[in-house]
């Protein structure tokens, strides 16, 4: 059976070290869920049909990618046990190709035209998203890695959190100033792209090297066969706990999603003031911030599941009353974008916080099966966060021809309108039900659990 050596002291380097993968991640991923929608069908028109088929395509490979990219690494390390560790050596190969293919995916097909543009644009597309995963994979699998209690995860967590909101900010503070100036054009993508690009390849690079693997999994050579890339389908079967994540991960993406590719047209179309969306990290920022302080502090007295549920809730509460609002009364872009902001923010703290639970679903797994195939795992739940990000994307997408979208007309009808404002207010609040069940029916990890997983891993690392 594998052992493994817990190195000690996760110092405050190494928490902003983690904290830098998610800022460089951020920076180029956040476009693709917050201004790719814009790209396709107002700088390359791409029609709504042929876009959502497309969307389908590329998500459909997403899912397949990342489980698979996740067990290869378990499966190379259980083989090789490279020296300078699992995860941090395919950060180092994946930062550069990933700023690379950030910047061709926003300028490349800009240049072709016709079905020319559309295999360009999907290979663009392909090659950028497998970058991603080979970063990503690896830095969220490393939480697992450097953490040995419950207070790390959650420590780790909120260091996580601080850099994904970091990076969302600044990307959501940069394109629409660009696009303000410059209206929709390939100059204004394709320079924000260049701009978003440059920080995340610093960050990702500090990222690499002000983190440490500091629980070393020492698998013995008569087992390193026995990681498989089969097994994280037992892992459905046993752990509850991850299929509660995985439940979770499909909706909060949905919630996400359709927000973030539908943002922009309730800004410009309905509300009429798409620079204002470069303010809205002003209001959700200082929300986020009290959240990551003081969420491993609630956590530890009423349990981080809790925590997260009754944000669930209360971001659906929020979402719901605006919605009301909105089909009863005149709302300025201002009032929209704090009461939004708001509502995500709230809702978003079990985005934030999920990390930790990843990092015990794989205890408990090891617990169960006395494997620890954090990759593995890892990339499941990316897949299951793929689905979402599907279903939500996609989803999106086709309903902007449903309710009778047209780029071409100066204002859009009044059905289209009251169709804008139910996908990005109404439709998130329903997802947000859809997580809240998992955590309250589906999750299954109690006190009594986790101390028998304590006591397991005390007695693997005495010997």
């Amino acid at each position: 059976m594998a052992t493994t050596t817990q190195k000690s002291g996760l110092t405050f380097k190494h928490k902003v070290g983690y904290a830098m993968g998610d800022l460089g991640g951020c920076m180029t991923f956040a476009l693709m869920g917050a201004m790719a929608t814009r790209y396709y069908t107002n700088v390359l028109h791409v029609n709504t049909g042929m876009l959502a088929t497309l969307l389908l395509v590329w998500n459909i490979w997403d899912a397949v990618n990342d489980p698979m990219m996740g067990a290869l690494m378990d499966k190379m390390y259980a083989k090789h046990r490279n020296k300078n560790g699992k995860f941090r050596p395919w950060l180092l190969r994946a930062t550069p190709l990933l700023a690379v293919t950030s910047i061709v995916f926003w300028t490349v097909p800009t240049l072709f035209e016709g079905y020319t543009m559309l295999v360009v644009l999907f290979f663009c597309k392909i090659l950028y998203e497998g970058c991603y995963t080979m970063f990503n994979i690896p830095m969220g699998s490393l939480l697992s890695a450097m953490a040995n209690t419950d207070g790390e995860r959650a420590g780790l967590s909120s260091a996580r959190g601080f850099g994904a909101m970091i990076g969302n900010m600044l990307t959501t503070m940069i394109l629409p100033q660009l696009l303000a100036r410059f209206g929709d054009t390939s100059k204004a993508f394709g320079l924000g792209a260049a701009i978003c690009a440059s920080i995340g390849f610093v960050c990702c690079l500090l990222h690499y090297y002000w983190t440490e693997e500091r629980n070393v999994v020492d698998t013995p050579k008569g087992e390193a066969d026995s990681v498989k890339f089969t097994d994280i389908l037992s892992v459905f079967c046993k752990n509850r706990a991850f299929l509660a994540l995985c439940i979770h991960g499909i909706c909060i993406c949905c919630m996400q999603y359709v927000g973030s590719t539908l943002g922009t047209y309730m800004y410009s179309d309905v509300l009429g003031n798409i620079g204002i969306m470069s303010f809205a990290s002003l209001v959700s920022m200082p929300l986020s911030t009290v959240a990551l302080l003081i969420t491993p502090k609630l956590a530890d007295k009423f349990g981080l599941e809790k925590i997260i549920r009754i944000c669930l809730l209360t971001g659906c509460a929020l979402y719901v009353g605006l919605f009301a609002v909105m089909m009863m009364f005149p709302v300025s872009a201002m009032v929209y974008l704090v009461w939004s902001t708001i509502a995500s923010s709230i809702a978003s703290v079990s985005i934030l916080m999920q990390w930790g639970l990843v990092g015990e679903a794989i205890d408990y797994n090891e617990f169960l099966t006395g494997k620890r195939t954090e990759g593995s795992i890892y990339g499941t739940f990316n897949l299951s966060r793929r689905i979402g990000q599907t279903v939500g994307n996609s989803a999106a997408v086709l309903a902007l021809g449903w309710i009778g979208y047209d780029s071409a007309l100066a204002v859009q009808s009044a059905g289209t309108i009251t169709g804008i404002k139910a996908l990005c207010v109404l439709i998130p609040g329903v997802f947000l039900i859809g997580s809240w069940i998992a955590f309250r029916f589906v999750w299954n990890i109690t006190p009594e659990i986790r101390e028998k997983m304590a006591a397991s891993k005390a007695a693997k690392s005495a010997k």
